[in-house]
């Protein structure tokens, strides 16, 4: 990816296992927990989750199952509980979870002019924390359906994910009247080729298996990224 200024363009990213290690969900579940929004056993069992999602990505886990789990645990709590939590999870633990190499990216993106608009299954009002926390343009996220302040447990137009992606992105480019064919996406789920195939640059980030065989037959540049490299750029930001 080249820094120097081009054509008007958005750059769409994933969030879980592709900004950050693992997923963002679980982090909102420990934090819910200890606020106790939720019992132990909810979080042992976001816990295991979490560990078969760092294995295998999306495949093998029922995602629409975890995330209206997820969704329940917060009828009855306020959008200000929601967002306050967030911030909370993102100092505590989501911050030390970031790719160091793909927040380089987004920046870079953002220094070459092009707009950075998060795309995840996350509830939108996480997503627009992690958004902010990073000074990116926004994101886009699954929508909770609310009355008067207080989460219903409904969602809003369904979960952001798969095809969802592609078609909130789409609208986004739409209404900025930006040409998809200069934009880019990364993500690291076979879920999430819809997204990708939208755009005119796609990139596979720790690609799961299918999505890895599906970017080498496109041609699509892989992005990998290790464990060890997070933890040392953990150990830095400490010194």
């Amino acid at each position: 990816m080249t820094e120097e200024p081009g054509p008007r363009a958005i750059a769409f990213f994933d969030v879980d296992n592709t900004l950050l290690r693992g997923a963002s969900l679980y982090h909102v579940g420990v934090g819910a927990w200890r606020r106790q929004f939720i019992s132990l056993a909810d979080i042992l069992s976001f816990g295991w989750k979490q560990t078969k999602f760092l294995a295998v990505g999306e495949n093998g886990i029922n995602i629409a199952r975890l995330r209206a789990r997820a969704m329940e645990i917060i009828i009855g709590h306020t959008r200000d509980e929601l967002v306050s939590l967030s911030h909370e999870i993102f100092d505590s633990r989501l911050v030390h979870r970031l790719w160091p190499e793909t927040v380089a990216v987004a920046r870079a993106h953002l220094k070459a002019g092009r707009e950075v608009w998060l795309v995840s299954a996350t509830a939108q009002e996480v997503a627009d924390v992690i958004a902010e926390r990073l000074d990116l343009t926004g994101a886009l996220g699954t929508v909770l359906d609310t009355v008067d302040g207080i989460f219903t447990g409904q969602l809003v137009d369904g979960i952001c994910h798969g095809d969802r992606k592609a078609d909130v992105a789409r609208g986004l480019a739409e209404a900025r009247g930006i040409d998809l064919a200069e934009c880019w996406a990364y993500s690291d789920s076979h879920n999430d080729i819809p997204l990708l195939e939208l755009v005119g640059h796609a990139v596979a980030v720790n690609p799961d298996a299918t999505l890895r065989r599906y970017a080498l037959a496109r041609g699509w540049p892989i992005m990998r990224m290790k464990v060890a490299q997070l933890k040392a750029a953990g150990a830095s930001k400490k010194r």
